[in-house]
């Protein structure tokens, strides 16, 4: 797979653009832990990462999202972007496409705010996730009161990344989350279910039911 990925990345920065792999797959390879999912970001546009893939699908074109084919394998593909106005608290009304670092700026929590350019192995950490992650902290980027206003599943989220990887969410940031949980009730029970399900079948889930219990997330 991640050859597969780089193979992705490669095509893009022969072209002339930025790409990065993102998110989980960063932080989990910088754990030292092994990733299910490649994510990449990167400077093109959607209609520019088109012309330079052979096989793509517009799954998310108008939130900057493609799916690239390569290999056998799949990849979600996003251009750099900063978010619009969430108003469902669940996803942007619209997206501004912008740079990499004001697209790590627009993510959920630090350690999930790190990108690395796997051909030159540099990271790029315009939000404290390395030290986050040392540290086994979660932390919101910005202000996390917001950050759960605009997509109240991010509350979930806090949880679950609590859970697997046995960290700590730092003092503001669950502050945050007592106050903002019944947010969740806005979300939809899937989507819930989802979050719920990783952090019932984990072997720490009584940690996660606690948290649940404790911040007020468990009756919503």
């Amino acid at each position: 797979m991640k050859q597969a990925a780089l193979s992705v990345v490669t095509q893009l920065q022969e072209a002339g653009y930025e790409a990065y792999f993102a998110g989980g797959c960063v932080r989990d390879g910088l754990l030292g832990r092994s990733c299910k999912d490649i994510d990449i970001v990167t400077s093109a546009t959607p209609e520019q990462v088109e012309w330079v893939l052979e096989r793509t699908e517009a799954i998310g074109a108008h939130f900057g999202v493609i799916l690239a084919h390569e290999a056998g394998h799949s990849f979600e593909v996003a251009t750099f972007r900063t978010d619009g106005v969430y108003s469902d608290n669940r996803r942007p009304d619209d997206v501004i496409f912008t740079t990499a670092e004001e697209d790590a700026y627009r993510r959920d929590f630090t350690i999930n705010g790190i990108f690395e350019d796997p051909i030159t192995n540099t990271m790029y950490d315009y939000v404290g996730g390395e030290a986050d992650l040392k540290s086994a902290v979660i932390r919101s980027i910005g202000n996390p009161v917001d950050l759960f206003n605009e997509d109240a599943l991010r509350l979930m989220r806090a949880v679950r990344f609590a859970v697997t990887l046995d960290f700590e969410i730092e003092p503001s940031t669950w502050k945050a989350l007592q106050e903002c949980a019944p947010l969740l009730k806005n979300i939809s029970v899937e989507r819930i279910t989802l979050e719920l399900n990783k952090i019932l079948v984990h072997k720490n889930r009584l940690k996660g039911l606690e948290l649940m219990i404790q911040s007020g997330l468990m009756q919503y």
